[in-house]
C-alpha cells in the first residue's frame, strides 16, 4: 500500500509539469577530451606537414598580394608556388589567438571558440532540400529562411550557420545579400558571411557593420569559410576573401577538403598531415594580413569506397582523422573546427543516416573540437538538407551536450535524504530528491517515443522521421522574429535593394 500511494502521489504532482523541459544549459565541456595519438605519433605528423611545405609547397593562384606577403615574410616563392623552411609556417601562426569571442546580436548568444567551449551549427552548402511531404527538390530562399528560423529556435545549436542551403531561386551573384539579410534579421545568433567572390565578402562585412557598428573594429562578429582547393592550392577567390575578412578583423576558418585517395594519400596519417599543412598556410596568411586575427583550423575529410569511388561518411578512418586533427590543432594553439558533425552519405533520414552521423559526432565531440559544422540536417553527402533529419539531429546534439557535462558527485547528487523517505524494496519516485530534480535530471528528447508498443500503434505507429515532421512544422508555426531597431532593418533592406539594382542577374 505505501508503495502505491507514493506512485499515485507522484503522478498527481507531475501532471502539472508535463511540458518538456530542457536540461541544464550547456556551459562548456566538463569531461576531458580523448587523445587518440601519443607524442611520437603527433610529432611525426607535424614533421610530415613540414616536409610537404618544404619539398612540395602550396600554390596561390592569381593572388599576387598573398605571394608578396609570403615573400616578405621569408618564404621561398617561385611563380605561384610557395615553400617554407621547416617550422616557419608554425612560427607565422603564433600570433593567432587560442580562444576568442564571436559576438552575437543578442549578447546572451555570444559564443567563445577555444578552451573548453563547444559551438554547434547546422549544415552548410546544400543545393537541395527534402521533407517527407514534398520529397527532394532544389532549395529556395524560403527554405533558407526556414532553416535560419529553426536554428534560432534550437537550444542545442549555438550558431546560425552560413550558406545553410543554396537558395537557387535567387541569382548566384545576389544570393549572398538575401542570405545575410536572413541571418541578421531572423536570428540573433552568430553567423557566417559570403566568400564566393571578393565583392560578396565586402558586402557581407558592410551589412554586418550596419548592425554591429564600431563593435567590429575590435571584435569578431562573423566568420568566413575558406575552403582550400586540395591538394595544395588556394585560388584567388578564396585567398582574396580570406584577406578581406582578416583585414576587417573577422574570424577566418581555413578548411582543407581532402577525400582520402583522391585529394591526398589514403591513410589517416597522410590526410591529417596534409590537412595540417594546408590549413597552417591559410592561418599564416591571415596573421600576415592582421596579426592576432581570430582563426579556426578547419577540416573536411572523408574516406572513399575504393571499389566505386563513392564518398563515405562516419567511417572509422575519417573519424580517427578527426580526432587526430583536434589534437594537432590544440598543439598549434588555435580553435578547431571538426571534420565531422552529423554527416552521412545516406539518401534518406533512416537508420544508415543516424548510424553514420552518430559515429562522426561522437568522435568529433569526444576529441575536443571547438566548433562543429553540419551538426544538423545533412543527407546525401551534403547535397541535401533534410527537414526531418535536422530535427532528429537536434535531439542527438542535445544528448551529446549533456554527455559532455559529465555528472556531479556533491552531497545533493547522492540524495541521501531520499533513503530516509523509503525503505528496502520501495521506489524513489515520490521522494523530495526526485521531485527537486525530475525536470532537469535527464535530457528529454523531443521526438523519441519510449512508450509501449500498443500505445505507439494506437497513435498511428509513427516512425521517428514522421514525428520529426510534426515537430519542425510546429517550430516554424511558433517562431517569432527577434526584435531589431527599425532604422537598422531599413538600412539593411536599402543596402540589399541598392546593391541588387547595380547587378545584372547571373544564374551560373
Amino acid at each position: 500500500m505505501p508503495q502505491r500511494r507514493r506512485s499515485s502521489t507522484r503522478r498527481g504532482r507531475l501532471t502539472r509539469h508535463n511540458t518538456p523541459v530542457q536540461s541544464t544549459p550547456f556551459t562548456g565541456r566538463k569531461i576531458p577530451a580523448y587523445d587518440l595519438l601519443d607524442e611520437t605519433a603527433l610529432a611525426r605528423i607535424e614533421d610530415q606537414a613540414d616536409w610537404i611545405l618544404d619539398k612540395i609547397g602550396v600554390e596561390f593562384r592569381g593572388d599576387q598580394t598573398a605571394l608578396d606577403l609570403f615573400a616578405q615574410a621569408g618564404a621561398r616563392v617561385d611563380g605561384e608556388r610557395v615553400r617554407f623552411e621547416p617550422g616557419h609556417v608554425r612560427a607565422l601562426c603564433a600570433t593567432a589567438p587560442s580562444a576568442f569571442h564571436l559576438h552575437a546580436r543578442d549578447p546572451a548568444k555570444t559564443v567563445t571558440l577555444g578552451g573548453d567551449n563547444v559551438v554547434l551549427m547546422p549544415g552548410y552548402g546544400s543545393p537541395f532540400v527534402s521533407d517527407l511531404a514534398n520529397g527532394r527538390r532544389y532549395a529556395t530562399l524560403g527554405d533558407f529562411r526556414n532553416f535560419v528560423k529553426l536554428a534560432y529556435l534550437a537550444p542545442a545549436l549555438h550558431h546560425s550557420g552560413g550558406t545553410v542551403v543554396e537558395p537557387t531561386d535567387v541569382p548566384v551573384n545576389k544570393r549572398h545579400l538575401d542570405m545575410m539579410l536572413a541571418h541578421l534579421t531572423l536570428s540573433t545568433k552568430p553567423f557566417m558571411g559570403s566568400v564566393t567572390a571578393p565583392e560578396r565578402a565586402r558586402d557581407s562585412i558592410e551589412m554586418a557593420r550596419l548592425v554591429f557598428g564600431e563593435v567590429m573594429e575590435c571584435h569578431a562578429v562573423m566568420q568566413a569559410n575558406i575552403n582550400v582547393n586540395s591538394p595544395l592550392i588556394y585560388d584567388d577567390t578564396m585567398s582574396s576573401a580570406l584577406r578581406i575578412y582578416a583585414e576587417a578583423g573577422q574570424c577566418v576558418c581555413v578548411s582543407p577538403a581532402i577525400f582520402a585517395g583522391a585529394m591526398g594519400p589514403l591513410s589517416p596519417a597522410a590526410v591529417a598531415a596534409q590537412t595540417l599543412a594546408e590549413a597552417m598556410v591559410g592561418i599564416a596568411l591571415a596573421q600576415l594580413v592582421r596579426p592576432s586575427c581570430p582563426v579556426v583550423l578547419g577540416s573536411f575529410h572523408s574516406s572513399m569506397n575504393l571499389r566505386t569511388g563513392a564518398l563515405t561518411f562516419g567511417s572509422p578512418e575519417a573519424n580517427m582523422t578527426t580526432m587526430a586533427l583536434t589534437q594537432l590543432g590544440r598543439r598549434l594553439g588555435v580553435p578547431v573546427r571538426s571534420g565531422g558533425g552529423q554527416i552521412t552519405a545516406s539518401n534518406a533520414p533512416d537508420g544508415q543516416a543516424m548510424q553514420d552521423s552518430t559515429g562522426a559526432m561522437w568522435s568529433t565531440l569526444l576529441s575536443g573540437a571547438h566548433q562543429v559544422w553540419h551538426a544538423a540536417g545533412w543527407l546525401e553527402g551534403g547535397l541535401v538538407m533534410s527537414y526531418e533529419k535536422f530535427i532528429m539531429d537536434l535531439d542527438h546534439c542535445g544528448a551529446m551536450l549533456k554527455l559532455l557535462q559529465g555528472f556531479d558527485t556533491d552531497d545533493e547528487a547522492f540524495g541521501r535524504d531520499a533513503y530516509f523517505e523509503t525503505g528496502p524494496g520501495e521506489n524513489f519516485l515520490s521522494t523530495r530528491h526526485t521531485l527537486r530534480h525530475y525536470t532537469t535530471a535527464n535530457f528529454e528528447p523531443q521526438i523519441s517515443d519510449a512508450g509501449p508498443f500498443e500505445t505507439w500503434s494506437e497513435n498511428g505507429a509513427l516512425t521517428a522521421d514522421q514525428r520529426a515532421t510534426a515537430r519542425w512544422h510546429q517550430m516554424l508555426a511558433d517562431y517569432q522574429q527577434p526584435e531589431m531597431k527599425p532604422g537598422i532593418q531599413a538600412a539593411l533592406e536599402d543596402f540589399v535593394s541598392e546593391r541588387k539594382a547595380q547587378m545584372p542577374d547571373e544564374w551560373y
